[in-house]
């Protein structure tokens, strides 16, 4: 469901311009409103449409999402710690979906040269770069090799 500006809501504040992980979405020099560049690019992660303040990015659904003739509306709710979606259909039905904002505020996440240098036994491991330490558990399960299903042919 690639993204559309209602130019008529839209002050040019380029929140999305900065938030578009793939700098699709773009200021207009002459009315200083934003549009999307190239919707067959857009990547449908709707960072955009959160970030508006002004609620003017929508988006277009397909048609097994909601059929032809609906409207997607997204309000992000700073207030409330949500966002919340609503799917108006041809025949007047409305569906709405409320999930929480799980975002971290700016500069709450470590860089990577913030971590340690790995040891020689953390790179022979199979898990990722400090993967128990962010989910917060002392190790993952792993199977030991005698664990192993053996002679499958």
């Amino acid at each position: 469901m690639p993204t559309f500006v209602y130019m008529t809501s839209c002050d040019g504040c380029g929140y999305c311009v900065d938030v578009c992980p793939s700098d699709i979405m773009h200021i207009d020099t002459t009315y200083r409103r934003a549009y999307n560049i190239e919707p067959n690019m857009c990547w449908e992660c709707y960072s955009c449409v959160k970030a508006c303040p002004q609620h003017a990015i929508d988006c277009r659904g397909y048609a097994d999402f909601a059929p032809l003739g609906h409207s997607v509306r997204v309000r992000r709710e700073e207030e409330k710690a949500t966002i919340s979606w609503r799917i108006r259909f041809r025949d007047g039905r409305e569906k709405n979906f409320v999930s929480p904002i799980r975002t971290t505020p700016w500069g709450s996440i470590k860089a990577p040269s913030e971590y340690p240098e790995p040891t020689a036994a953390a790179m022979n491991s199979q898990e990722l770069a400090h993967e128990p330490e962010a989910l917060k558990i002392g190790a993952l399960p792993a199977l030991k090799r005698d664990q192993l299903k053996q002679g499958l042919v």
